[in-house]
């Protein structure tokens, strides 16, 4: 069995910068081209079939796309042709368009508000500080304690 292409040797000691890592590399690569695929693919379909569908993979030269249902999956195969000559006018060899239903991903959730540090946590932070004898340590545990709101505050930091 053959490699695909000869593995780097370090020349030096400590972390390795990701991109370097032959196999992360072409993943990264194909996600990249899959991308730029999927919007120039989708930007060419009706607005509501748009937000419904997502462009999945390109193997030989079948596009495969998901839909979040068997309705979109639906209006979508009736736009086969639009889309194959859509992807060939942008260098893509297709033939012929898959179309399975998943489901879409629900949203990224929104994080959470920081709570604001409270007077007692900024009190054991201080006396954790007197207690370290690293002087940037104790820096930062101190800095950490200065951030504490006021009890009588409002969460917005005003009294």
């Amino acid at each position: 069995m053959q490699r695909d292409a000869p593995v780097p040797h370090r020349t030096g000691h400590g972390p390795q910068s990701i991109t370097d890592v032959g196999p992360v590399a072409a993943l990264s690569k194909k996600a990249s081209k899959l991308e730029a695929l999927d919007r120039a693919l989708r930007q060419t379909l009706p607005s509501p079939l748009r937000e419904q569908v997502r462009f999945a993979n390109f193997r030989d030269d079948r596009l495969v796309f998901l839909a979040s249902s068997p309705a979109w999956a639906s209006r979508l195969r009736l736009q086969q042709a639009q889309i194959l000559a859509a992807a060939r006018a942008i260098g893509a060899n297709a033939g012929s368009v898959t179309v399975k239903v998943a489901p879409l991903p629900p949203p990224d959730p929104q994080p959470e508000q920081s709570k604001p540090l409270s007077i007692a946590a900024a009190l054991h932070l201080k006396a954790a500080a007197k207690s370290i004898p690293d002087p940037e340590l104790r820096a930062l545990f101190l800095e950490l304690a200065s951030v504490a709101k006021p009890a009588d505050s409002t969460p917005d930091g005003t009294p």
